[in-house]
C-alpha cells in the first residue's frame, strides 16, 4: 500500500491586515494593531507564503492541516479573504483547519472562524451538542482529530484552553479510536509544553493525561513560529511525537525562522505504523527547499 502524505502548516496570519474600522479598535485590538503597525507587517509577507504554498501543492500532498492563526486581529474584513486565501490551497475534502488565537482574537468575532470555514473543520459525525469540537476526519488511513484551544484573552496574553466539556468529548472520542487501526492525529493550535506563561495551553496537563491514556500516533500544533518536536507519554510507555513548524508567512527575525512546513509520510508497518518528516522552508533569496528528513516512528 502506497504511503499517505499529510502536510501540516500553520499560523499564516495572512497579510495585508485590511484597515480597521474606528470602533473596531477598542481593547486588545488597539495593542494588536500597533504591534502589526510597527513590528509584525515587516516579518509576515504575502509574497513568502504564496511561495510556500506554490512549492507545498508541487509536492502533491493526500490532505493538508492548518493549524490556526490564518488572520490577526479578527477583524470581520479578515475572513472573506482569507477563504478566498483558503479555496486556492484546496477544498474542504482535501484540507482540514483548526483555529488559532488570533482567529478568536475578541469576543465579538470569536464565532467567525467556525461560520466563514464550516466546511473546512466540519466532522464526519457533527456531535449531539452541536459543538464544532472535537472533530473527527477520516482521510485514508489518517483520521484527523481537530480541537479548539482558541479563547479570547486580555491583552498581552496569548494562552488557550480545551474547557472540560471539549475535554470530556475528546475523551470519549479517543477511547473509540484506541482499538481501531487508523493513524490518530491531533490537530491543536497551542504546544502541548510551554516555558512562556502568557503563552501556554492552561489545561495541558489534563490533554497529556488523556493522550497517556488513550494514545495518538503524532500530535501537529503552530503557535510558537519556530521548528519543534517534543515527546510525550503515550500508553504503555509508548512515545507520542508533538511536532510544530514555523510560521507559514514569516521572515526569519530574532528567534523565529525562515517560513516552513512539513511533509509526513505514513504507512503501515506490520502491526504499527512508519511515520517520515520531511521540512521545506524557504531560504534568504525565497527559494524552497529541503531542510531536513526524520523518521518520527
Amino acid at each position: 500500500m502506497a504511503a499517505f502524505t499529510l502536510a501540516h502548516l500553520s499560523d499564516p496570519h495572512l497579510p495585508p491586515l485590511p484597515r480597521p474600522k474606528p470602533l473596531e479598535l477598542a481593547g486588545k485590538r488597539v495593542f494588536g494593531y500597533l504591534n502589526w503597525t510597527r513590528n509584525r507587517h515587516r516579518y509576515h509577507r504575502r509574497d513568502v507564503v504564496d511561495v510556500l504554498m506554490s512549492d507545498l501543492q508541487a509536492q502533491v500532498p493526500d490532505h493538508i492541516a492548518v493549524t490556526g492563526d490564518l488572520v490577526n486581529l479578527a477583524l470581520e474584513a479578515e475572513f472573506a479573504p482569507a477563504l478566498a486565501w483558503l479555496k486556492g490551497i484546496g477544498p474542504p475534502e482535501r484540507v482540514t483547519i483548526i483555529p488559532g488565537n488570533h482567529d478568536a482574537y475578541v469576543r465579538a468575532t470569536r464565532n467567525r472562524f467556525s461560520e466563514t470555514f464550516a466546511s473546512y473543520l466540519a466532522a464526519e459525525d457533527a456531535p449531539a451538542d452541536g459543538e464544532a469540537f472535537p472533530a473527527l476526519r477520516r482521510r485514508g488511513p489518517v483520521a484527523l482529530i481537530g480541537v479548539s484551544s482558541a479563547v479570547p484573552t486580555p491583552p498581552l496574553m496569548a494562552t488557550g484552553w480545551l474547557g472540560r466539556k471539549q475535554m470530556e468529548a475528546l475523551e470519549h472520542l479517543l477511547a473509540a479510536l484506541a482499538a481501531e487501526p487508523v493513524f490518530r492525529v491531533l490537530l491543536i493550535h497551542h504546544p502541548l509544553r510551554s516555558s512562556a506563561r502568557n503563552k501556554r495551553l492552561t489545561d495541558s496537563s489534563d490533554l497529556l493525561a488523556l493522550l497517556k491514556r488513550y494514545g495518538v500516533e503524532m500530535v501537529l500544533h503552530g503557535h510558537d513560529h519556530v521548528h519543534s518536536t517534543i515527546r510525550v507519554e503515550g500508553p504503555n510507555g509508548l512515545s507520542i511525537p508533538a511536532v510544530g513548524v514555523p510560521s507559514a508567512s514569516a521572515i526569519a527575525h530574532g528567534h523565529y525562522p525562515h517560513a516552513a512546513y512539513n511533509l509526513f509520510s505514513i504507512a503501515r508497518d506490520g502491526d504499527g505504523w512508519r511515520c517520515q518528516q520531511m521540512v521545506r522552508g524557504i531560504n534568504d533569496a525565497l527559494q524552497v527547499r529541503e531542510i531536513r528528513r526524520v523518521r518520527l516512528l
